[in-house]
């Protein structure tokens, strides 16, 4: 049947024929798209319609969400029961699949859990906490957590049972503190005037004048409610030896060159030792630890008195 031009824009999508848009796409049969003109776009519009899963759904005690906009096979929707209303197996959000026939897999209403007998009521909410979702469903568990900075105190898990009730209590989430913490040997922590300090709390630490700080500057109060590891506040070591030469910082220097004949924690000094026919000369290195500075067995060097 031939089809004018008029006729074509002034058609809309209800008007095609059906006898003029086969039941596949027209762009499988290319001829047609000679003799019809733009007749094809629409048949494949009205194709597309014709391959589509229904929308909007409704659906008793739920709300219906598309998660794919073009609803064709394989699509999914879901489905979100109404406070206080289940799925039949016990679900509180369900997901429904555009199938083959154009039909959703999933349009069951949401059942009210009071009437249900496979389910417990939702467990109770906590403050400061949160629990798994559904299904509740007879034998079945549900878990418990808190925040961070909380701690639970009670039953982590709850057990639906044959009557429909829950086994214990909902546990609560207390907070978490940790107390005003120490003071450091040769140092101190800086500006803490409260007694307990919540979770994430950070604090900072100095060390005296003329001591090194091994470790982070920076405290934190931990979930465990204790301080994270302190820091140490280390002390400079003495050198030990005069009328020597040793390698400090990549220089050959007398000792007496050295500032205070001390060294930090942590830094090294290098001896010269002889061998024992004293044929050759050895280097020996010594790292400060902490105030002390100890030297090698193979010198012999003079030595300052302790």
């Amino acid at each position: 049947m031939p089809v004018s031009e008029e006729q074509h824009h002034g058609a809309e999508r209800a008007d095609v024929p059906e006898e003029l848009c086969p039941r596949h796409s027209p762009v499988q049969i290319p001829d047609v798209s000679v003799r019809w003109g733009m007749w094809p776009e629409l048949c494949f519009t009205r194709y597309e319609e014709d391959s589509r899963c229904p929308w909007p759904v409704t659906i008793n005690n739920a709300e219906t969400r598309l998660i794919q906009e073009s609803r064709t096979f394989g699509d999914y929707m879901e489905v979100i029961c109404n406070s206080g209303f289940m799925t039949a197996d016990g679900q509180r959000v369900a997901t429904s699949r555009c199938q083959g026939d154009r039909k959703w897999s999933f349009t069951a209403p949401c059942e009210d859990i009071t009437t249900s007998p496979s389910v417990c009521e939702p467990p109770p909410e906590i403050e400061n906490g949160f629990h798994a979702d559904g299904p509740y469903q007879i034998d079945g568990e549900v878990h418990y957590w808190c925040d961070y900075g909380y701690r639970l105190e009670g039953a982590s898990t709850l057990l639906c049972q044959e009557n429909r009730e829950w086994s214990h209590k909902a546990p609560t989430c207390q907070p978490v503190y940790c107390s005003r913490p120490a003071d450091i040997a040769n140092g101190a922590v800086v500006n803490v005037n409260k007694s307990q300090h919540p979770v994430g709390t950070v604090i900072f630490y100095l060390c005296n004048k003329e001591f090194y700080l091994d470790g982070s500057y920076r405290g934190i109060c931990l979930e465990n409610g204790n301080w994270s590891q302190p820091p140490a506040c280390r002390a400079r070591c003495p050198i030990h030896a005069q009328r020597s030469r040793v390698v400090y910082k990549g220089r050959k220097l007398w000792i007496d060159e050295i500032p205070g004949k001390e060294v930090h924690h942590g830094e090294s000094v290098t001896f010269f030792c002889r061998s024992q026919n004293k044929t050759c000369s050895l280097q020996a290195e010594s790292q400060c630890f902490d105030g002390l500075l100890k030297l090698p067995s193979c010198y012999n060097g003079e030595t300052m008195n302790k």
